[in-house]
């Protein structure tokens, strides 16, 4: 045998001993339990209300949704330049009103004269909102107007913004005061705005995987090293497929799952892919058609 044959077989053996060592002293930590991922069933959460059937993030959006029966909204939010927290995605108001201009530049009683269906048609091509009185709506109001749903907050205003280094503590401070510990979830594209709303909260509200927590927890679950990964996040929302990579496999969801981090997929709106989802491990389903969602996700529950 050669030397370097036998320093070849020695490194492997050493790297063996190294991953035999670690997973001999390994303590793989589950996240704590949270109350409002305790469904014992799963979810449907309508993707800024249910886009697909009123206005997104619209008060018509989020009660047609509610009157369906989903279990939660899934939203986003941003400040105005008033510091009120608003229930909206873009950071250009146009898109989805009458309305020309960032978020962040406007008070709320400007953004109030906006038509929020003004684009909106239905899905049948139909049924028009514009001229209906739907209006921007603030997170404040959501939470008053519906006492029973989960909400899924996904902070968009970007860290590195005057009002992004802004809303982590005043989302903190709203949930607090409204006493809506136990019933959202607080998440960002960003890890930094994850963090930095953890930092006031202090594990009292559940929070969610940002993208860098999303690729930490797929690279352990690929490697050899996946009983070192420690979760950071109490739920994960995902794509089905992230660049090349898939997300939605059984054996990934149930890598979470051993962990006490259950996964939800957006933004998933064929019954067949629903259902498929849910028989792979999938606690959660992100739809803009909850009237389709609820339907397919109760013929699962009554198998």
């Amino acid at each position: 045998m050669g030397k370097k044959t036998k320093l070849g077989i020695a490194a492997v053996a050493v790297s063996a001993a190294a991953w035999a060592g670690s997973k001999a002293f390994s303590n793989p930590q589950s996240r704590p339990d949270k109350q409002v991922l305790s469904f014992g069933f799963p979810i449907v959460l309508a993707h800024r209300g249910g886009s697909a059937i009123a206005p997104e993030h619209s008060m018509a959006a989020f009660s047609k949704s509610a009157e369906l029966g989903v279990q939660g909204f899934e939203i986003d939010i941003r400040l105005t330049n008033d510091e009120e927290i608003l229930v909206f995605h873009d950071e250009y108001i146009d898109r989805t009103t009458d309305g020309a201009g960032r978020v962040a530049d406007m008070s709320l009683p400007k953004l109030r004269t906006f038509d929020l269906g003004y684009h909106y048609v239905d899905i049948n091509g139909e049924h028009s909102f514009r001229g209906m009185g739907e209006k921007v709506v603030l997170l404040k109001e959501l939470f008053e107007a519906f006492p029973n749903i989960y909400i899924n907050i996904d902070i968009k205003d970007s860290p590195e913004t005057y009002e992004g280094s802004l809303i982590p503590s005043k989302l903190w401070r709203l949930i607090e005061a409204q006493g809506v510990e136990d019933r959202v979830v607080v998440t960002s594209f960003y890890d930094e705005q994850i963090d930095r709303f953890n930092l006031y909260a202090q594990n009292r509200v559940a929070i969610g995987a940002g993208e860098n927590e999303v690729k930490k927890a797929f690279a352990a679950f690929n490697s050899q090293l996946g009983h070192l990964y420690k979760p950071r996040a109490d739920v994960f929302q995902l794509p089905v497929r992230q660049s090349v990579f898939r997300l939605d496999s059984p054996r990934f969801i149930s890598f979470l799952g051993n962990l006490n981090v259950p996964v939800h997929y957006w933004t998933i709106n064929e019954p067949e892919q629903m259902q498929a989802l849910i028989a792979a491990g999938a606690k959660g389903i992100v739809t803009d058609r909850p009237d389709l969602a609820v339907t397919a996700i109760s013929k699962i529950e009554d198998k």
